[in-house]
């Protein structure tokens, strides 16, 4: 079971974004660092969504158990918390 994850993010104000910014990674061609610059309301915007290693209890639990979930390169479905929608892209897990 992994115990830290490093993972990328695109946060958004509603479920529509959140769908297009999906798209745009998934179907579109679009690179995900490119999209999460152009699209994220998040800081982590200026490094493509990267918000580095983090481990359980770091993240709000909708966001970790999304990205817990995940496996290295896989991109998740919008998952909702207090902070907007997010699309979450696991690069690596430890």
């Amino acid at each position: 079971m992994a115990t830290k994850v490093r993972a990328r993010h695109i946060l958004v104000k509603t479920e529509d974004e959140a769908k297009l910014a999906l798209y745009d990674v998934t179907t579109g061609g679009k690179d995900f660092a490119a999209v999460a610059a152009e699209k994220s309301m998040c800081p982590s915007r200026k490094q493509g969504g990267d918000l580095g290693w983090f481990g359980r209890g770091m993240m709000v639990k909708e966001f970790e158990t999304a990205a817990f979930a995940l496996k290295p390169g896989e991109t998740s479905k919008p998952v909702k918390t207090q902070f907007g929608w997010h699309i979450i892209k696991v690069e690596e897990v430890k």
